[in-house]
């Protein structure tokens, strides 16, 4: 009787984690079109194309506080059983609403510039509920031991939408923007509704006991070292794939070959979560994004110094794995330390680390770093130094925590 409820826990809990995986993939498509048809959309209502990096730095910037204030939102909801469900849903409505309108307002000419913009910021503000609040549902009613593998099982959406990325803008280069913002939002609608159901279908399962976290609560030292190494990690992402991988590319491939070349950084994001996953269960996930740190560094060091294509490939493949490594065992690390109440808080602040990367990245792109000839040396080496740093520090503090536990057992 024991086992047959095991394997329905632990199948309600895969399920979850598909769903997740989904609603991850769903968005991360959406903000795909979002960034394809922008260009376009903001000429249309007369916004100059210098001005489209500062509104995505704007919704970069808008994410960083909003990611964190919707986990902690997410913190006070999911007590109340189902209430999370009807929070994003609700959340998710405005949202895609906002959405689909943006080609539609855009179509009406440089009279609607101001409606745009609006839209655009209700969009992005509302969005930040399918980011860390949908994911705090992993560690306030799965069991521990189960977290890593959904956390990856999560994490695939977001691989794969990456992975997809490069077709999506092939694709639909050339295709008015209303069907696939049409299609996109209402897809994202149908999946987030369905959150209250696996929301309830999670709390049926026996109690994940957890200790109540004060409003005020301050994070602790090692949190917030957690938070800035991910903030480390996710610039170093950005540089290297954002920025140095299509020069990288472009050395022993013609433009035309990088949508089939660009996926093999999330072939291997992919692939490497579910092995690591095992590893993070039994040793937890600062030692995972430790070790996937240095691995990463040096596998940017070998995509800078590849000789032919196919090693470039097989250090972006490398590249993409130790970024999978260090964002699964960052979402279940965040459920880990903010497993007193306060996952949402936690996790949310791991998607403003990732946004605040993002700003910065776009950042330098908008001051035309990348094209001034001094600063070269220092965009490509960035992404080695952020993530060997990151990495070293966060193996320093597994092991000083390994030691702190040895000597609190032998006491």
């Amino acid at each position: 009787m024991s086992d047959t409820k095991a394997s329905a826990d632990t199948g309600a809990g895969n399920r979850t984690g598909v769903y997740l995986a989904v609603l991850q993939l769903v968005f991360t498509l959406g903000w795909t079109i979002y960034v394809i048809y922008l260009p376009k959309l903001c000429a249309q209502v007369g916004i100059a194309p210098s001005a489209v990096i500062l509104i995505l730095m704007l919704d970069q910037a808008i994410f960083t506080i909003t990611d964190t204030a919707m986990g902690i939102a997410a913190d006070k909801i999911a007590p109340f059983v189902g209430r999370l469900g009807v929070f994003v849903g609700i959340a998710t409505a405005i949202s895609c609403a906002s959405f689909i309108a943006l080609p539609y307002v855009a179509g009406t000419g440089p009279g609607a510039q101001v409606w745009f913009i609006v839209l655009i910021v209700i969009w992005v503000v509302t969005s930040s509920a399918l980011r860390a609040p949908p994911l705090t549902l992993l560690g306030k009613y799965s069991a521990k031991p189960a977290i890593p593998f959904l956390s990856a099982l999560a994490m695939l959406g977001y691989g794969v939408a990456g992975a997809a990325s490069p077709y999506l803008g092939v694709l639909l280069r050339n295709h008015d923007a209303r069907i696939p913002f049409v299609i996109s939002g209402v897809v994202l609608l149908i999946t987030a509704l369905a959150l209250s159901k696996v929301e309830r279908g999670l709390a049926q399962q026996p109690a994940v006991p957890t200790k109540p976290v004060e409003p005020t609560r301050m994070l602790g030292q090692i949190p917030m070292f957690f938070i800035a190494s991910m903030v480390l990690l996710s610039l170093g992402y950005q540089l290297h794939f954002s920025i140095n991988s299509t020069p990288f590319f472009l050395r022993f491939a013609k433009p035309e070959d990088l949508q089939w070349l660009m996926p093999v950084f999330w072939i291997g994001f992919n692939i490497a979560m579910f092995p690591a996953s095992v590893v993070v269960k039994h040793r937890g996930g600062l030692i995972v994004m430790g070790a996937a740190g240095l691995l990463g560094a040096l596998a940017v060091i070998g995509a800078e110094f590849a000789g032919s294509l196919n090693m470039l490939i097989a250090a972006q493949f490398i590249a993409g794995a130790a970024w999978g490594c260090m964002l699964m065992s960052a979402v279940a690390a965040a459920l880990a330390i903010g497993d007193t109440g306060a996952e949402g808080k936690v996790v949310g602040l791991v998607f403003s680390a990732l946004a605040l990367a993002t700003f910065a990245r776009m950042a330098a792109v908008a001051g035309g770093l990348q094209k001034l000839p001094e600063y070269a040396p220092l965009l490509h080496w960035a992404p080695v130094a952020c993530w060997a740093v990151a990495g070293a520090g966060l193996l320093a503090i597994a092991a000083l925590r390994a030691q702190q536990g040895m000597v609190a057992r032998r006491v």
